[in-house]
């Protein structure tokens, strides 16, 4: 939690400074109440005494707590900004972590998890800074005060105000050793029914087409038991202290008021009024040191989720970054648009053996280098080594004759065009998602048109009803697959590239379409180096260079006319697609 706080600038300490001072103040008047009732009570009991000495305390009286309630207003208002600007630094500070930390960092945490720390866990380290701040410092200056006030008034109402105050420590601290480490549990089954929630929102075409809603209201379910039992067993743990508090409040008084009857009654005429007053300023003093506890005791409520909370968002935080940013951010290199990787081997850092052995080969400017293999030969892995999705474990992967690892990423990004295995689309427009994100050279409306025809996508954007300004959903959910995929395709073409990377971006498309597309493409980005992963042998069979990948090794690299004469594994795959002819044809 103390982490966190280190998050405040001098202007929020500064503010903490003047809630600080405020709620002293606040405390001053809560506290000269008591004496003003002294001196009324004193008033009443004394011959002789005017009305108007009565109704001048009775004013002061008023003026502390329209006081204590005007500084109590102004201490609300700032802590709740307080709080405020503190979870919206946090929130951007965990946003924008999450985007530098790279594959494998994400999925240490999950999606979920991120979400519910992003979320839920700002939150509850909100709250505690909104409600807590202003009980975390004026609980225990009442209490001190309050403490200083009724010292050396009697030996008896001391006893007893100290015996309700070990009470309730004792029955605070083993609340918190009971609950604090269930609320552990509590964050994680958040994060566990964010993912369920989250998976069956995703999948739930799939869902429906199985009629498996019973088995995901089943699933949902145990997952919400779980969370709401445990939620149950806290709230009905802290609801045991409320009573407690509330029993030794009232028999403290009660108590107070038994003794101070004896001692009234054992003591001298002209003693009676004054042991009368000092018996009504104790209990009222003795409240207010017990109201301090309960203060106290509400914070420690609050305390240990926050500060479970507050952990995991410093686990987030002060996440190392595996993938660093270089040096380099200028175009001044030897060669212009090469991709080359040089005896690279690669596995993910929590496994064992490699994904990817040994592999070099050199892409020149203007030439199409594809891919090609069996489902989990690394074709993906490889190409994600280029754009640093992930580091290479061994060797060296360059770009323009340069290791990846000394440029900065932005201006590595900046060379590349990337279409992933699976089309992303953001909420917005047609012309935003083409023209998204930043890139070397501006995006005019001309460029995002043109590269829409490039990627073969006017067919259908011509004919939604606002054409480029036409919705689309989060995710593309009013889209095909294919519609998809051409507009990933035109995504990277409008950012003008030096290298392009395509991860199987082709398969969503009928033949049809896709030869089209790679025909205009070719015409379009016959400057540009092209990286192309693929299933289809029609897709590469014109390439510059294939490499084919099996069990993480490159075991036939060439022409498709080489391949098939050489590469047995290509010749497999060649003919598991097409006929003989077809492949003798180059068609």
């Amino acid at each position: 939690m103390l982490k966190l706080i280190k998050n405040f600038n001098k202007k929020e300490w500064v503010l903490v400074f003047i809630i600080f001072i405020l709620i002293i103040l606040q405390v001053w008047l809560d506290l000269k109440l008591p004496d003003y009732m002294a001196e009324i009570t004193k008033l009443v009991q004394t011959e002789g005494s005017k009305m108007s000495s009565i109704l001048t305390n009775g004013g002061y009286m008023l003026l502390c707590a329209l006081g204590s309630l005007i500084l109590a207003i102004i201490v609300g208002y700032f802590t709740a900004n307080l709080s405020s600007v503190f979870s919206m630094k946090i929130r951007e500070k965990i946003f924008t972590k999450v985007e530098e930390l790279s594959l494998h960092e994400i999925k240490q945490f999950s999606t979920n998890s991120l979400i519910t720390r992003t979320t839920n866990d700002i939150t509850q380290v909100e709250m505690l800074i909104g409600m807590g701040l202003q009980l975390l410092i004026k609980a225990p200056i009442t209490a001190i005060w309050a403490i200083t006030k009724i010292l050396n008034k009697n030996v008896e109402w001391s006893i007893i105000t100290a015996i309700a105050v070990v009470i309730l420590l004792s029955v605070i601290g083993f609340l918190m050793a009971l609950v604090m480490p269930k609320f552990k549990i509590v964050q994680r089954l958040t994060d566990k029914l964010n993912g369920v929630t989250r998976e069956n929102l995703t999948g739930i075409r799939v869902v429906k087409a199985f009629n498996a809603e019973k088995y995901q209201e089943d699933k949902f379910s145990e997952v919400n038991n779980s969370l709401t039992k445990q939620q149950l067993f806290n709230q009905r743990s802290f609801a045991i202290m409320s009573p407690v508090m509330y029993l030794v409040m009232n028999t403290l008084t009660l108590s107070i008021y038994f003794i101070g009857s004896y001692l009234i009654r054992d003591s001298l005429i002209a003693s009676k009024i004054g042991l009368f007053g000092d018996m009504v300023v104790f209990s009222s003093y003795a409240m207010q040191v017990i109201m301090s506890f309960l203060m106290l005791a509400m914070i420690f409520m609050m305390i240990p989720r926050a500060s479970v909370s507050a952990s995991r968002i410093n686990e987030v935080l002060d996440k190392e970054i595996s993938v660093k940013d270089g040096d380099i951010d200028y175009d001044k290199t030897d060669e212009i648009g090469t991709v080359e990787f040089k005896n690279v081997s690669f596995k993910y850092p929590d496994a064992e053996e490699y994904l990817l052995k040994d592999i070099s080969f050199k892409a020149n400017k203007g030439e199409t280098v594809a891919f090609i293999g069996s489902t989990g030969s690394g074709k993906s892995s490889l190409i994600n080594l280029v754009p640093r999705f992930y580091d290479a474990t061994e060797g060296e992967v360059l770009v323009d004759g340069v290791n990846v690892k000394e440029y900065k990423q932005q201006f590595l990004y900046n060379k590349l065009g990337y279409v992933p295995q699976k089309a992303v689309m953001f909420r917005g427009d047609v012309k935003s998602n083409v023209g998204y994100g930043k890139s070397k050279n501006e995006k005019t409306m001309d460029i995002i048109k043109q590269a829409i025809n490039v990627a073969q996508a006017s067919e259908f954007v011509l004919k939604l009803d606002d054409k480029y300004d036409s919705h689309i959903a989060q995710a593309g959910t009013n889209l095909s697959g294919g519609q998809k995929q051409r507009l990933a395709i035109a995504r990277a073409v409008a950012r003008e590239p030096e290298i392009y990377i395509f991860d199987d971006s082709f398969s969503a498309l009928d033949y049809k379409t896709d030869a089209i597309l790679r025909k205009e493409l070719k015409k379009y980005t016959k400057d540009a180096t092209s990286l192309i992963v693929a299933q289809r042998i029609g897709t590469i069979m014109n390439a510059d260079k294939i490499l084919v990948l099996d069990n993480g090794e490159c075991v036939g690299m060439g022409t498709h006319k080489e391949l098939l004469k050489n590469c047995e594994v290509y010749k497999q795959i060649a003919l598991s697609q097409l006929s003989k002819e077809e492949l003798e044809n180059g068609k």
